[in-house]
């Protein structure tokens, strides 16, 4: 079976791995956005990034989220009384309305929630999200700059020469929030319904299609590349800013196919775009009749990205919601 990982050690860091993982299921709305299963991973030693995780297509915790993070974390208790004192800035390297931005959204409300403090988030949609990690990494290191990390944090140090900040010894990690595959969608215009038919289609030797993401070197965007090498076919690459802008061009016909978060269910639902595959290795209970890629026509294909969420590297302990 098809495995690409990325593993980064950093002693003393929480875990941001897929075992011994406990949490509950529920299901939120986010600007119609389905956001479901997602899963809260807590422990010390090692932050990882690792591709090929089981799972559904979102995992997180229940409100009770900040207060299993405290109990896994040892923490002063006139600190905890204390902090937060203030509105805490949660940084997102993309635009609103896509994945991450559902995400850190669904996060800073559970965080505003149980701390009685305003967690909020900051797009700072640029540069792969190379800004919102440069921003994060100069902050001060005190609980007040969080920010929410995808794959895209551990691989734009190979695709970035002038990168400012080191994505591992700059951060310290926080939890592991989210662990989501991805489904490949593809325009109305477009004359196919099912994974077979794009495949024909592309290989008919016309007009390369071409294919949105969120980014240079983000999760959706490698999904892309890997299709392309496994199928056999060409596509061009067309990055956005984030995946609601993507998704959006989807829609709208400028572009033909993209590797979208669930933010797309909603819109196959309503007949905008058809979603005819998922990235995992099993299908997702929020699409059950949509095939995985593996199945319907590239075996062995299988991609899940991840959400979580770090702090600047000197960032006490106490300091990290329980943090």
């Amino acid at each position: 079976m098809l495995q690409a990982t990325h593993t980064c050690k950093r002693k003393g860091a929480p875990t941001l791995d897929t075992h011994d993982t406990h949490g509950s299921r529920e299901t939120h709305e986010h600007h119609g956005n389905r956001v479901e299963d997602f899963r809260l991973v807590t422990g010390a030693g090692t932050y990882a990034a690792d591709w090929r995780v089981p799972g559904h297509s979102m995992r997180m915790p229940s409100i009770a989220i900040a207060a299993m993070l405290a109990a896994a974390l040892p923490v002063d208790a006139a600190e905890v009384q204390s902090y937060p004192s203030r509105s805490v800035r949660v940084l997102v390297g993309l635009a609103p309305g896509g994945g991450t931005d559902t995400v850190g959204r669904v996060m800073t409300q559970k965080l505003s929630d149980v701390f009685g403090q305003s967690f909020v988030v900051d797009n700072r949609p640029s540069a792969g999200g190379n800004v919102a990690g440069e921003l994060a990494a100069r902050a001060a290191p005190d609980g007040y700059t969080l920010i929410i990390v995808t794959p895209t944090h551990v691989v734009n140090p190979s695709l970035y020469k002038d990168l400012r900040y080191d994505a591992i010894k700059d951060f310290a990690g926080i939890v592991r929030i989210v662990d989501a595959q991805y489904f490949l969608s593809v325009a109305n215009t477009l004359p196919v319904s099912s994974l077979s038919e794009l495949l024909a289609l592309a290989r008919s030797g016309g007009k390369p299609l071409s294919y949105a993401s969120s980014g240079i070197g983000s999760a959706n965007h490698l999904s892309g590349e890997l299709f392309k090498s496994m199928a056999g076919i060409n596509l061009v690459h067309v990055p956005y800013k984030g995946g609601a802008p993507a998704l959006n061009a989807l829609i709208s016909g400028e572009v033909a196919v993209s590797f979208t978060s669930s933010a797309a269910i909603p819109h196959a639902k309503a007949g905008r775009i058809k979603t005819i595959a998922v990235t995992g290795r099993k299908r997702t209970p929020i699409a059950p009749n949509v095939p995985t890629i593996g199945e319907a026509g590239v075996p062995g294909y299988e991609v899940v990205g991840w959400y979580g969420m770090a702090a600047p590297a000197k960032t006490p302990r106490r300091r990290r919601p329980g943090l």
